[in-house]
Order: structure tokens, then C-alpha cells, then sequence
């Protein structure tokens, strides 16, 4: 039965007509207007709505609390409505809605809906963000019929992928794997995770760095039959299951190529992929023009940056985890002083980003093309700036010491959690300390901080515990405002949408140098760094939290405390 109306200080009968007749003429939602005319802030707003109208009001941790009863209101009609059908274990089925005075909606739900349920209100953005959340799988699955079906045979031709060809599929195994490759595309994924478990498939997205599990697949028959498909697809052995195996494929997807460099690894369970996407058409029309102000970072730092860049010769290195952002900043910097007057080659392994003016040469260690070989190639074609993708060994790493001590500019990257920590990996690769600080003109360590949703960021209160755990005093916290995105349909409701770099850059000077070359305790290099002006990764996560651009718990979970 629908909930009878009934009065309330802010929402009464006269406000309700006042709204729906300014609805009328200005084209509005009703709902729209009458939060607008009540003079409420959103919670308080549905809070004075539901009491007026008799309606429990779920918030979005109450939403994610339940389980989707997309079995009896499919997805795609719970998307066209606005409103979703779950399952309560005290309840039953619970019909959230968004809109009480929509008696189309409460008229169509009572004849569509044959089980008894109940009735609740939510914000409209909350629901839009738990079905954007289980927007992936769902629309995946209600086209699946039979699990049965072997992958088709792969093409000699390079797939186009479209939802057209996904709805023409008609092996259930193609088109899952091509559902999940189209969603993951659309929602800028940087890796697919295929995950076997003891019951079936897992299906992950990394996004932002952050990985999203975006549904499953029940059994492991499917299981096995969709981690083949991906061997197909990348020329892999599908008879060999217990060793790993690592290949790459290509799909046309809206005109453009997209790579996907593809691991399997063997589990338990059976077997687990993860598919790297190298959208490489999509980064290169993001990097034209691309300037390191649009990283995020600070203008401090930028400057510093700059500053190693415009070097005429020495060694930037720029260090941090994998999927921290180190190759973008050494495009973004090489971008800025890239103006046809140099020779600039880059060795990669792979070219993620296509540089006009560039000379990019790929690894390919199958014909022998390595770090080493690559470089000493390039020493003979002339360049005035070198970008040495990664440094992984001691070879690597003494040739392009000795190419930024002859007169060329060197960029590379390195693993290491901050500045100082590099400064040990190459005097492990047995690197001479004074060669190594006559080279260096200054070491980036960065890491990437997811940043606070515009859309539902509010003003938030840390409990103790999480400003203890944050290493923050009370008397720190008190000077600090602290801001936290609480979830819509615009972050999937994660409360997160776009990442910054925040970064640490030790710039030497004689005191430094001295200091490496005696090989001193990391200890004391860190404290004439400080004097030197150096700003640590924390100092510089704390600072993006007072500024309200993230969180505590996201720089905990990238930065050390401490």
C-alpha cells in the first residue's frame, strides 16, 4: 500500500502546491523546487520530507547495506524509473523510490511488483550511484543465457568492439569478456582483474588507482572458459594451466586501437588474468599541450621540476610504486622543453604515450632489444635529451650515469618508496658515489591521491582514533578543515573522482653530495635536505588534506605515517 501523507513544519500542502505550480512553469522536477523553496540542506531536506510523508529514509550506507533484487526489477527498468527493488533481511523486499509525489511511479510498482515489499525514499544521486555501481556486471548478465557455450574462434582481423557487436554476440563467454573490456574502457580502467574463486568468476576494475570489484560469474566451468577466451586472444598456450604466461592483443574501439598487455597467472582455483589497458590514442590527445600544471602539483614544486628539467645536461630521476604517475611527470616535463631545437629519444618498455617530435623505441626483449642495448643505441644517434624508461639493473644504470656525465640530459624513473631510498638502490647496482652525485641534478618521489568528489564533497569531523592513527596532534587538527565526498551517481559512489600528484624533490647541494659520497646514514642526508628546503611526501598529503582537496584515510593508505 502506498504511505498516506501527513503534515510537517517545512512540508505542508500549501508548499507543495507553491513548488509544483513553479515546477510547471519553469520545466523543473517538483522535487527540485520544493528542497529549493524549503530552505533545507539536502539531508535535512529528505530527513523533513520522509517525516512529513511517513517514508523511512535510507541514506546511501543504508542502500549498500542490501542486496539488489535486480532478479524481479531488472536493472535496466530500475535505471528508466529511479528506483530499486532490495532485499532486507528484516523487511523483505524494500522498494526505494526518489520521488514520493510521483503516483505514476507508486501505481506502476504496485502492478509490477507481485511480492509484497515495503517502501522507502533516497536521494535520487544516491540511487543513481548504486546502480552506476552495478551498472557493469548487471547489464552483462541479464544478456547471459547459457553458460555452456565454448569461446568462439579468434579473428585474423583486429575485433571491433561496440555495443552493437556485443548485442550480436551470441556465445555467452565473448560476450562477457567483450562487455567487461567496452565497460572497463568507459570507465577509464586502467587494469581488468578476471579473478577465479572457489565458486566462479570475480571481476575487478582498477580505477584511480584503487581496484572496484564490479561483479561475478557463477562457476568455475565459466570461470575456465572465460580466462581461455583471453588466451585466444592473446596467442596464449590454453592447454597450459600452471605456469604463467604473458601476451598482449588489440581491439578497435570507437576508431581508435586499444592495447591490452595481458597476464594469467595460476591459482588454487584455476587460473587469474589481469589486462593492462594501453589506451594510447586517448593519452596522446591528453597529453597535447599537456604542461606539469595539470598534475595537481604544487607551485613550488613545479618550479623545482622545471628547474631539473631545463638542466642543460645531469640526470632527473623520478621514483615512487607502480601506477604512481612517474612516467606522465617525465612526459609532462620532456612536453615543456621539447621545442624542436633537440634530439630527444625515449626507450620504453612499452610506449605508453605517442610524443610528436619524439623518437620512441619500444623493449622488445624477445629479439634482444633490452635497457642496455637500447641505450647504447641511442648514444650513437646523437641525442641532446635521453628518457630511459625504467632502471632495473646494474648495466642500466652505469650507462646512464655516464650518458648524463657526457653532456646529455637523461630522465628516468626508478622503484623506491621516496628520494632518499634511491640514493641506496644505485650504490647496490655498484655505481661509483661520486660519479653517481656529479650526474644527479635532483630526485622527484611522487605518488598519485585520489581527490574528493566536487559533486558530494562535505565538511566532515575525524574521530580521534583516525586523527591519532594520522599522526596528527590535537592541536594540528583543530587548525585544519577536513572534507570527504560522501558518494553519488558523478564518483560511483565512492566519494572520489580524479587524482592529483603530490611529491617530494631532493635538490642537491655540496653539504648533500658529501654526504653520499662518504656513504653517511640516510638519516643525516634527510636533515640536510630539510635545511636545504626539501618538503617530505607527508608534509606535502598533509597539506592536500587542509586544503580540502582529499582525505586522511587516502593519504594513509599511499603516504607512511610517520
Amino acid at each position: 500500500m502506498k504511505p498516506t501523507e501527513s503534515t510537517a513544519e517545512h512540508i505542508n500542502p500549501s508548499a507543495v502546491h507553491r513548488a509544483r505550480a513553479t515546477a510547471a512553469e519553469e520545466g523543473r522536477r517538483l522535487m527540485d523546487v520544493l528542497e529549493e523553496q524549503s530552505g533545507l540542506n539536502e539531508d535535512g531536506f529528505m530527513r523533513v520530507l520522509g517525516a512529513s510523508l511517513d517514508y523511512q529514509v535510507a541514506s546511501m550506507s543504508d542502500l549498500e547495506s542490501l542486496q539488489p533484487a535486480f532478479d524481479l526489477l531488472s536493472f535496466t527498468e530500475s535505471t528508466e524509473r529511479e528506483c530499486l527493488l532490495l532485499r532486507d533481511a528484516n523487511d523483505g523486499l524494500v522498494l526505494v523510490i526518489t520521488d514520493p509525489f510521483n503516483v505514476e511511479i507508486q501505481a506502476w510498482a504496485e502492478q509490477r511488483i507481485t511480492q509484497l515489499f515495503t517502501w522507502r525514499l533516497a536521494r535520487r544521486a544516491d540511487v543513481a550511484a548504486y546502480l552506476t555501481r552495478h551498472e557493469d556486471t548487471l547489464l552483462t548478465m541479464e544478456k547471459m543465457v547459457d553458460v555452456g557455450e565454448q569461446a568462439k574462434t579468434e579473428r585474423n582481423d583486429i575485433e571491433q568492439l561496440s555495443v552493437k557487436s556485443i548485442a550480436a554476440d551470441t556465445s555467452p563467454v565473448v560476450k562477457l569478456v567483450h562487455s567487461t573490456m567496452y565497460d572497463a574502457l568507459k570507465s577509464e580502467a586502467s587494469d581488468i582483474h578476471l579473478e577465479t574463486s572457489p565458486v566462479g568468476l570475480v571481476i575487478r576494475y582498477r580505477i584511480d588507482g584503487v581496484l572496484n570489484t564490479v561483479g561475478s560469474v557463477a562457476g568455475l566451468e565459466m570461470a575456465e572458459q572465460v580466462i581461455s577466451r583471453v588466451k585466444v586472444m592473446s596467442e596464449l598456450d590454453i592447454a597450459e594451466r600452471r605456469v604463467p604466461q604473458d601476451g598482449r592483443f588489440k581491439i578497435a574501439v570507437r576508431g581508435h586501437e586499444v592495447d591490452f598487455r595481458v597476464s594469467i597467472m595460476p591459482s588454487i582455483f584455476g587460473e587469474d588474468a589481469v589486462l593492462r589497458v594501453l589506451d594510447k590514442k586517448t593519452l596522446s590527445d591528453q597529453m597535447k599541450g599537456l604542461r606539469l600544471d595539470h598534475f595537481g602539483f604544487d607551485e613550488q614544486s613545479i618550479a623545482q621540476i622545471r628547474k631539473l628539467s631545463s638542466e642543460p645536461y645531469g640526470m632527473v630521476l623520478v621514483t615512487g610504486p607502480t601506477g604512481s604517475g612517474k612516467t606522465t611527470t617525465l612526459y609532462g616535463a620532456i612536453s615543456e622543453i621539447n621545442l624542436g631545437l633537440d634530439k630527444v629519444i625515449t626507450i620504453e618498455d612499452p610506449v605508453e604515450y605517442q610524443l610528436p617530435g619524439v623518437l620512441q623505441i619500444p623493449v622488445n626483449e624477445k629479439k634482444g632489444l633490452t635497457f642496455v642495448r637500447g641505450l647504447r643505441s641511442i648514444l650513437r644517434h646523437d641525442p641532446d635529451k635521453i628518457m630511459v624508461g625504467e632502471i632495473r639493473d646494474s648495466e642500466t644504470a652505469q650507462i646512464a650515469v655516464q650518458s648524463a656525465l657526457t653532456g646529455h640530459l637523461v630522465f628516468t624513473t626508478v622503484h623506491a618508496n621516496n628520494a632518499f631510498d634511491v640514493i641506496g638502490r644505485f650504490m647496490h647496482m655498484g655505481v661509483d658515489p661520486y660519479s653517481f652525485v656529479s650526474a644527479l641534478n635532483g630526485i622527484v618521489a611522487q605518488r598519485l591521491v585520489r581527490l574528493n568528489c566536487p559533486a558530494c564533497s562535505v565538511e566532515i569531523q575525524p574521530d580521534a582514533k583516525l586523527l591519532a592513527d594520522s599522526g596528527l596532534t590535537a592541536e594540528r587538527a583543530a587548525s585544519m578543515r577536513f572534507y570527504q565526498g560522501r558518494g553519488c551517481g558523478q564518483c560511483r559512489g565512492t566519494g572520489y573522482k580524479g587524482r592529483k600528484a603530490i611529491c617530494e624533490i631532493l635538490l642537491l647541494n655540496d653539504a648533500i653530495r658529501e654526504l653520499i659520497i662518504s656513504r653517511e646514514p640516510t638519516r643525516l642526508v634527510r636533515e640536510a635536505a630539510r635545511n636545504n628546503g626539501t618538503r617530505f611526501l607527508r608534509e606535502a598529503a598533509l597539506d592536500a588534506v587542509a586544503s580540502g582537496q582529499t582525505t586522511l584515510q587516502e593519504i594513509n593508505r599511499v603516504t607512511l605515517v610517520g
